[in-house]
């Protein structure tokens, strides 16, 4: 993978299009860069197909701002989790085109264009109240370059609503069902298609929901084939798996 990274950055020097300056300081810095208070991975990219994301919960605003800065040099696109809208409005200070979605408190900035298959992801809910984990899910899977159809608010005490929107989830290539309560979703959804379904459980719920663990024991309990659970409100690495699914 390095040697590919080289071989791309001598023929940007080649064809004029990297000045030998900026060769030399992106060879220094072509596995890791050591910032202080982080170490960059911009090794990631070449490894695993996406570049690093800024989880932001405990960081320091300061250092997620030096983060930022240090990333945009790179040219490529970012993405920052957990981010509360006083770290936007940090962020925008020193890159104003970054965009805040504030449903999935994130935060992307969008240097260049990802290749986008044909097929889709579907993001499908429980309630309501479970479309902030949902939309983590849909801003990562389409920051990594990916359609997403949403299907939101048909859970299983309604089951007619999850029924009438059955098209556009079979049709997905992969699904992410997310339901806080018992969660219960992810086994009806998996019991129904012939896809793999990605479970999110959410803490979404009374006492005896224990934050998202009743949710979570639930889905791993699942009686239905294909189904994979993810973390207690981990949307991002839904998000991120079903992209790894849909471009396979």
């Amino acid at each position: 993978m390095i040697v590919a990274e080289l071989r791309k950055l001598l023929e940007n020097v080649k064809n004029g299009h990297v000045e030998i300056e900026n060769a030399l300081e992106q060879l220094k810095n072509l596995p890791y860069k050591d910032i202080g208070i982080a170490k960059i991975d911009y090794h990631r990219e070449l490894r695993n197909g996406y570049p690093e994301v800024i989880y932001c919960q405990g960081k320091d605003i300061g250092h997620i701002q030096q983060i930022v800065q240090d990333m945009l040099r790179r040219g490529n696109n970012i993405l920052a989790t957990r981010a509360e809208k006083d770290v936007y409005e940090a962020v925008k200070k020193i890159c104003p085109e970054a965009e805040y979605h504030e449903l999935a408190r994130m935060i992307t900035v969008k240097r260049k264009e990802v290749p986008v298959p044909d097929t889709y992801i579907a993001v499908v809910t429980g309630g309501t109240a479970d479309i902030p984990v949902a939309e983590e899910a849909v801003v990562t899977a389409q920051m990594l370059g990916n359609k997403v159809e949403r299907v939101y608010d048909v859970g299983v005490a309604g089951l007619h609503r999850l029924l009438g929107n059955l098209d556009i989830i079979t049709s997905a290539k992969v699904i992410i069902a997310v339901a806080g309560m018992e969660g219960a979703l992810a086994s009806v959804v998996g019991g129904l298609v012939d896809k793999p379904v990605l479970a999110v459980p959410t803490s979404i719920g009374y006492g005896a929901n224990f934050h998202g663990l009743a949710a979570l024991l639930c889905m791993l309990n699942s009686c239905a084939s294909g189904v994979a659970v993810m973390n207690i409100d981990n949307g991002f690495g839904a998000g991120y798996m079903a992209s790894m699914i849909n471009k396979l």
